[in-house]
């Protein structure tokens, strides 16, 4: 077989793998095949996933998309439309309900609805670039979508978050104005302008799926103006009409977004929510037909300034001839919003710090170059030739569409590690984009050489494909945060106390609460300064009865993240310390413990320990030691005399130490998991050092089922009054009264709560709370709670 007839059989095979028909094939078996990687683990990723179906499985359970949820957030209980809306719950549901008929359980159904929706965002955008651009860029444009982890992560197999909807229907509207702008037959004329409806829709739709959903509206915007802007410099007049119509489309969606509120609920800028009355008060908005502050902030004034703007570029187009005179007034224009943006830069940042608190949460730091290299890999590197399109005469309306899409994306990506993935779809273009840009512009250099445009086109293919094996192996690396450990750990919680208890954990775990004991977390889906206080100490006991809290859960993985425990608590790191260390050695009877330059040596000498602490210099003697080997804890005898403010604790179980000072020895969350003196809290659960569960002994009310009645019987019956709290589902508070429970060992629920189906109790001596909590009737009736 000589070179021609290997060179003619690539072409063959390139030619047909670029077949729209075969393209699209190829893409959706390869994002597939990554996505689903994750199924081969028994957990779900991550922490919101837990609640996501948590209250699913407790939906369906009662056979409506009820909105008061009473196992999250204790002891309030959770309201569902204070979150996401109705719809990021119900496409799972629904997909459960179509494959259930083939034996797919509903923990499988949710786990690939995240897969359904990222493989028809890639085919989607490989549909809208094809229009756009060509077979070449829609291929590598998809494929880089498909693989970089970027989009992978949160499209994967058992993590579930409602940006992935956001982006799919983001991918369907520039499939929408690739059709719009690519139809151009002589009967298509104003005819295809219809195609503009699907942004509208999309833009629209995306509303009923997550509460942050506004992205989509800043990206068709963006295309919009720079649709107008590359009319002006393109003089093709005809486009301002297409940018126009994106316009009045979003205009569109951000009413039908509106209106799909009322039934499926608003996003986190609602009129009834903190966020969108603080941006109400900030900008003198007033409610009225338009329910969320977004949406009337940008029907109000971003869509008429955009219609200004296109409005003057036309104008100018008809009065500026050349070329050059309008790349002058793009370029001015293009300098006073760079001077707008620089100027009022410290004004904006001071609102967004009210409106968004900083949180010590990896979502919300600023992305590193570490963290562009994982999400993107070399796609990052090729990504900037897209800007290619735009040397001499060669751009073209697509490329200012993508444009639009890049300059709105880019420093959403910058800002916030979260933001990776909803800019992967604007990295994915540009990269194929401009990988297909950079062989065209250096193919004439090289094309009078010997297999020169096969090397060049082998060179390029390089990048996707690198950028594959680093997708697909970052992608292998994941593994679930929870473990059976924690499994078992709360399921035990959840099959021995009350239905209406009131757990206490770090707020990480506090979805792994609602979802495997059934059980309300005091904190959970975001760092809770309350939480982190009464880790340190500084709540006290009182505290936990006014929250109601009945258990307090602790462990190592606490004790790993001290540090955000600190920092969310406000404290200070110079008087708190606490310091883990793996066992590292274990050889002639001594243990030796280290992290950093510390470390701790210990050695059994008959009934004596010898304990020594190593801080890079000085060798200590600390003050106690306390050993936990099987299930018990003790405090040790040591041999040499102590000579510092430092505790040490050695698990032999897990093989592991933790080095304190005295103030954080002297914690709840030290003295809880390190020690056997924790008076008024009585161990139920341990493992040995990883996890463990205590009971807060106070006075407590168990809420039970009896012969069709609900009793509240009280533990350690010392309060002299309850108070009882009526709500309909809709969170209407219909019922409120006081009752006198003195001496009283329970009481037994009146019938008539007008209508309540949801009931809080605040039980007290006097003016102090000594318990509170929340139940819905028909759990307590029938027995049953948020767990399988």
């Amino acid at each position: 077989m000589d070179v021609n007839e290997i060179k003619g059989r690539l072409t063959g095979a390139y030619n047909i793998i670029l077949t729209p028909k075969y393209a699209a094939a190829l893409l959706v078996v390869l994002a597939s095949a990554i996505r689903l990687l994750p199924m081969r683990f028994r957990y779900l990723l991550g922490y919101d996933p837990y609640f996501h179906l948590a209250y699913i499985r407790y939906a369906l359970e009662k056979g409506e998309w009820v909105n008061f949820f009473p196992y999250a957030t204790g002891p309030w209980g959770f309201q569902i439309h204070n979150s996401h809306p109705l719809g990021l719950w119900m496409t799972p549901a629904y997909v459960y309900r179509f494959l259930s008929v083939f034996g797919v359980s509903l923990y499988n159904a949710f786990r690939i609805t995240p897969v359904i929706f990222g493989v028809l965002t890639v085919l989607f955008t490989y549909l809208a670039v094809l229009k756009l651009f060509g077979r070449r860029e829609a291929f590598l444009s998809a494929f880089f979508l498909a693989v970089l982890f970027g989009h992978v992560f949160r499209s994967m197999a058992g993590y579930y978050r409602g940006d992935n909807y956001m982006l799919f229907w983001y991918s369907v509207a520039l499939f929408g104005i690739a059709l719009a702008l690519t139809k151009n037959g002589e009967g298509w004329k104003y005819r295809r302008l219809a195609f503009y409806l699907i942004p509208a829709l999309s833009s629209g739709f995306a509303a009923i799926f997550w509460q942050a959903y506004y992205p989509i509206f800043g990206f068709l915007l963006g295309s919009a103006l720079l649709m107008a802007i590359g009319a002006f410099l393109l003089d093709e007049k005809g486009v301002f009409i297409d940018a126009s119509a994106l316009v009045a489309a979003t205009a569109l969606g951000a009413l039908l977004a509106n209106s799909l509120g009322s039934r499926f609920g608003y996003g986190m800028a609602a009129s009834t929510r903190g966020l969108g009355q603080a941006l109400a008060k900030e900008f003198g908005l007033q409610f009225g037909f338009i329910k969320d502050a977004f949406l009337l902030m940008y029907l109000k004034y971003a869509v008429p300034v955009s219609i200004v703007v296109i409005a003057v570029l036309f104008v100018l187009s008809r009065v500026l001839r050349e070329r050059k005179q309008r790349a002058v007034v793009v370029g001015i224009g293009v300098v006073l919003a760079l001077w707008v943006g620089v100027r009022y830069y410290g004004i904006l940042n001071e609102i967004l710090l009210r409106l968004f608190p900083a949180a010590p949460i990896v979502e919300t730091q600023r992305s590193s170059l570490g963290d562009l290299w994982e999400a993107y890999g070399p796609a990052i590197l090729i990504a900037p030739a897209f800007l290619l399109s735009f040397r001499s005469n060669r751009s073209k309306t697509g490329d200012f569409v993508v444009l639009g899409l890049v300059i709105v994306a880019v420093p959403m990506i910058i800002l916030w590690t979260r933001f990776l993935f909803i800019g992967s779809l604007a990295v994915a273009v540009m990269a194929g984009v401009g990988t297909v840009r950079t062989y065209e512009a250096v193919l004439p250099g090289v094309s009078g050489r010997k297999f020169g445009a096969t090397a060049l086109a082998l060179i390029l293919l390089s990048v996707p494909l690198a950028s594959a094996v680093h997708g697909v192996w970052t992608t292998k690396g994941i593994e679930p945060i929870t473990n059976e450990a924690w499994d078992r750990a709360l399921t035990y919680l959840g099959e021995h106390p009350s239905i209406n208890d009131v757990v206490l954990t770090w707020w990480d775990q506090g979805h792994w609460v609602t979802y495997f004991a059934g059980r309300a977390p005091v904190a959970q889906g975001g760092p809770s300064k309350w939480v982190a206080q009464y880790y340190l100490g500084i709540k006290d006991e009182k505290a936990l009865m006014g929250r109601g809290v009945d258990y307090v859960i602790v462990s190592y993985d606490t004790i790993m993240k001290f540090g955000a425990v600190l920092e969310t608590a406000n404290a200070s790191p110079a008087e708190y310390a606490m310091i883990p260390m793996p066992l590292v050695s274990s050889t002639g009877g001594m243990l030796l413990f280290s992290a950093g330059p510390y470390s701790i040596m210990a050695v059994l000498k008959g009934d004596y320990w010898s304990v020594q602490v190593s801080t890079g210099g000085a060798i200590l003697v600390p003050r106690e030691v306390f050993v936990e080997r099987g299930k018990s804890v003790e405090s040790v005898t040591l041999t040499g005399k102590p000579n510092a403010d430092a505790y040490v604790y050695i698990n032999l179980n897990y093989g592991y130490a933790v080095l304190m000072n005295g103030k954080a020895f002297e914690t709840p969350l030290a003295r809880l998991m390190f020690t056997d003196d924790h008076p008024n809290f009585t161990e139920v659960y341990s493992d040995g050092g990883y996890i463990k569960i205590f009971r807060f002994e106070h006075p407590n009310v168990v809420v039970t089922g009896e012969n069709g009645s609900i009793v509240l019987k009280f533990e350690n019956a010392t309060g002299t009054g309850i108070g009882i709290f009526g709500y309909l589902d809709n969170g209407t508070k219909v019922f409120k009264k006081w009752y006198g429970v003195k001496g009283k060992d329970e009481f037994v629920l009146p019938e008539n709560l007008n209508g309540s189906v949801v009931v809080r109790y605040t039980y007290t001596q006097k003016n102090i709370v000594l318990d509170r909590g929340v139940f819905r009737i028909s759990d307590v009736l029938s027995g049953t709670g948020n767990r399988d």
